[in-house]
């Protein structure tokens, strides 16, 4: 007898767990945007130098020339020849090159760097970070390190938030990380500087630990055990429904600033009514607080319509079906437990292996769209709208060929996919993007398998 039967008792998947699991999940839809926001909150617009004061179109309206041709005086095409420098311009006007017989050998003209700051174009983005702290040129790594911090934040988050919720609960720690999120995350819309952004961006990169971990606690210990692939798999698609959305705001908005803002305030929403979850029985019971763990059985039983059960599970009902469970408790565990044993320690470096490989090719492809040379927007809803097919092959792959082959054929599809993508010339664009789609796909599809796989893989004691 275990916790498993007690949750049949009170209604197995019943209404209770619909209106839990739907609740738990509505906060995917954000947590898309607070993963992949870098693409569009620091979307790189095209750029060049800006022009000397006194060289400005309007002092220059008496010549007669237009933008392009003041520009092609000013600022040197790049490597390519294809479009202007970005981050270079010439010492000294050259008008010579305004000639349609100019014959200038323009690669010993004088050039300089952009003394004057950068001129962005504002049809794609119309302000970023980008654009407002000129992270461009020698600034550049400032951008990606905007994204890295984040994902140090997620880490952190993770370690700290992890063992918080084994000491306070599942639902304590994921009601103040709705709360740190929504405020941080608000309160980065209004950074006055990069560093104070870097900064929120950290702690917030903390709450979505927070969130994902004790949202998922909490949702697979209300769930009977034959239920959680199904449910896992489709409550997935709120995510998928998250980076669609994304999209659509960030195409809406143009703005940073607006992005974050629009993006972080439902949080309030889901922190408001996350009170109502109930704490994991399970994890009451471990923690010697069975009185507790017992009256959240009988307000699911009430809720699930199993009324009649509620005069039969006692006290000492609720701890002989948790007796076995409460004793393995006794033992302290530690990471070290994961490398102790051969078993254990084969487990943990594959598994280790797979999350790396999977996060890496995911958000490898997923956090720098720009570099498809298609509509940022458009790959963005292109990228999330191929999850539904890959985790319908998910799921089908699961119940059929079992989780070690499903996450090996996953692993090798996709990788097979992007190396190929190496080979393919830059100026086959559709090429390049259905390759990266169809490996974003796989990829996809192994995230939702690794999930399942580690949950399964790990006794529950140390799970």
């Amino acid at each position: 007898m275990g916790f498993g039967e007690l949750l049949e008792e009170v209604g197995g998947f019943g209404r209770y767990q619909w209106i839990h699991v739907t609740l738990i999940s509505l906060p995917g839809l954000m947590m898309a945007s607070q993963n992949l926001m870098n693409n569009f909150v620091s979307g790189i617009p095209a750029h060049h130098c800006s022009l000397p004061i006194n060289y400005s179109l309007h002092n220059l309206s008496h010549y007669q020339v237009d933008e392009k041709q003041l520009l092609k005086a000013f600022i040197p095409p790049d490597s390519s020849g294809n479009r202007l420098d970005r981050c270079r311009r010439y010492v000294e006007p050259q008008w010579q090159l305004l000639a349609a017989n100019s014959s200038a050998n323009i690669s010993q003209l004088q050039t300089e760097g952009c003394l004057d700051g950068w001129t962005f174009d504002r049809s794609e983005f119309l302000a970023t970070t980008v654009s407002e702290w000129e992270l461009v040129c020698s600034l550049r790594p400032l951008k990606q390190m905007i994204q890295t911090i984040y994902m140090g934040g997620v880490l952190t988050g993770a370690i700290i938030f992890g063992g918080l919720s084994d000491r306070f609960g599942r639902r304590s720690v994921l009601i103040w990380s709705y709360l740190q999120l929504s405020v941080l995350g608000c309160s980065s819309a209004l950074s006055p500087s990069y560093s104070a952004y870097c900064i929120f961006r950290f702690l917030s990169g903390m709450a979505v630990s927070g969130i994902i971990l004790n949202g998922v606690s909490l949702k697979v210990e209300w769930i009977p055990t034959k239920e959680r692939t199904l449910v896992g798999t489709l409550t997935s698609f709120f995510f998928t429904f998250g980076q669609m959305i994304l999209a659509g705001l960030a195409y809406w908005l143009r703005d940073w600033r607006k992005l974050q803002l629009v993006a972080c305030a439902p949080l309030f929403l889901f922190f408001t009514y996350c009170w109502w979850f109930s704490e994991s029985a399970r994890w009451l019971v471990l923690n010697r607080r069975s009185e507790e763990a017992l009256k959240c059985l009988h307000r699911v039983a009430r809720i699930n319509r199993k009324s009649e059960i509620i005069d039969k599970l006692t006290l000492e009902v609720l701890n002989s079906h948790m007796n076995k469970e409460i004793e393995s408790s006794r033992s302290t565990f530690t990471a070290y437990d994961l490398l102790r044993t051969r078993v254990m320690r084969r487990i943990s470096i594959c598994l280790m292996a797979v999350w790396f490989s999977t996060s890496f090719a995911y958000y490898g492809l997923a956090m720098d769209l720009q570099k498809f040379g298609v509509s940022i927007y458009l790959m963005q809803i292109i990228f999330g709208a191929v999850d539904f097919p890959a985790k319908l092959l998910a799921v089908g792959m699961l119940s059929y060929l079992g989780r070690r082959v499903s996450q090996a054929t996953c692993l090798f599809l996709s990788a097979i996919i992007i190396f190929a993508n190496i080979f393919v010339p830059t100026d086959m664009q559709t090429l390049r993007t259905t390759l990266a789609c169809l490996g974003k796909g796989f990829t996809s599809a192994s995230f939702t398998t690794v999930y399942l796989y580690t949950g399964e893989l790990y006794p529950t004691v140390i799970r």
